[in-house]
């Protein structure tokens, strides 16, 4: 009777537990919730703000909730607003076209050329050393470079290459470039040579045994494994590029424009619903820019 009467209990114990039982996939609702929820307050919930108040009404009073489509006509239909598109475009492409180049050197020569481990780190650490210091910091250091009386202009002149300062060197589009190329490269090259600390050398050494130069194996061996880490840097730079308002700003002397500024002058003026249209579509032109990225590169293999 006593065994007959544990074994009750124990088919009773199993029935309560497979009841209380919790399914799989909700376990994993649950474990992602907390993430959803953070990303969910600081992320989504100030984007759809931002798209809320583009459809606001203003003035000079103040913010007015509506619904007008004014805003966006009045940015699409600009071409003022069309010319910053194309200004900060033009930025965009020649900032990661100048950084992928340099970035994919410098990983490449600190991936393959460096043997020691340690020396790669060191010398990795070398590149971070100036981003321990603002951003604003490291862009006005170009001034006295760069300006009509600073030491590149003096250099030339002293050794008689030029026989007047460079005008062009400082306060414009070079300038704005020069600086972002500056300020973004790292993030083209840590990405990049985290792809390229990952290839199996043997691979070098197959190729080399079948015949292949050195520049045959970096053009079919190690450019088409890097691609997911140059499309990562990429991503990095397009993005940091087109948000960017304080380079152009400074850098440029006013004489240049991009989306960013143009935002930044909106919202001091206290037109914030058309600053957040302009938010808006410079938001979905990104996506599609980095879209267009992940469509030539599956950066899944580095994820």
């Amino acid at each position: 009777m006593a065994t007959i009467a544990s074994s009750e209990t124990d088919q009773a114990t199993a029935k309560s537990g497979r009841s209380f039982r919790v399914p799989l996939r909700l376990v994993s609702y649950l474990q992602a919730t907390p993430l959803f929820l953070i990303l969910g307050f600081f992320f989504l919930l100030p984007i759809a703000m931002i798209g809320v108040v583009s459809f606001w009404d203003y003035d000079f009073a103040g913010l007015y909730p509506a619904f007008l489509t004014t805003n966006y006509t009045d940015t699409l239909g600009s071409w003022v607003t069309w010319k910053t598109y194309l200004n900060t475009l033009k930025f965009t492409v020649i900032v990661w076209g100048l950084t992928l180049f340099i970035g994919f050197w410098v990983a490449y020569f600190l991936a393959f050329h460096i043997r020691r481990t340690s020396t790669q780190m060191i010398l990795f650490l070398v590149c971070t050393v100036p981003f321990m210091t603002s951003n604003i910091i490291r862009m006005i250091s170009w001034i006295p470079v760069l300006g009509r009386n600073g030491l590149v202009n003096s250099t030339l002149i002293e050794m008689g290459l030029i026989p007047k300062p460079i005008e062009w060197l400082l306060y414009s589009d070079f300038a704005v470039v020069l600086a972002m190329v500056h300020l973004y490269t790292l993030f083209m090259v840590t990405p990049i040579f985290n792809t390229l600390m990952r290839i199996d050398r043997s691979l070098f050494e197959a190729a080399r045994d079948a015949g292949a130069s050195g520049w045959q194996v970096l053009w079919n061996v190690v450019i088409p494994l890097a691609k997911p880490g140059m499309a990562i840097g990429s991503i990095f730079v397009v993005t940091l590029v087109m948000a960017d308002f304080s380079t152009v700003q400074v850098m440029s002397g006013g004489q240049s424009a991009s989306i960013a500024l143009m935002m930044k002058n909106q919202m001091s003026l206290l037109q914030y619903p058309a600053a957040a249209a302009n938010a808006v579509v410079l938001l979905v032109v990104v996506l599609l820019m980095v879209a267009a990225i992940l469509r030539i590169v599956d950066i899944r293999k580095e994820l």
